[in-house]
């Protein structure tokens, strides 16, 4: 998949070094922003079910 999507970014390696950067950084971006504060509350998540 990952030599797949670099196949596809245009440019020299310098160019398709910073499109990589970008894309995942916009990635992790939507994923911290949007997915993740979606899943939370829907996830069971108890500290106390811990026992220490």
């Amino acid at each position: 998949m990952y030599g797949w999507i670099w196949r596809r970014l245009p440019g020299n390696l310098a160019v398709r070094t910073f499109a990589a950067l970008v894309l995942t950084g916009l990635v992790v971006a939507v994923l911290w922003y949007v997915v993740f504060p979606w899943l939370e509350p829907r996830i069971p998540l108890d500290p106390a079910t811990v026992d220490g």
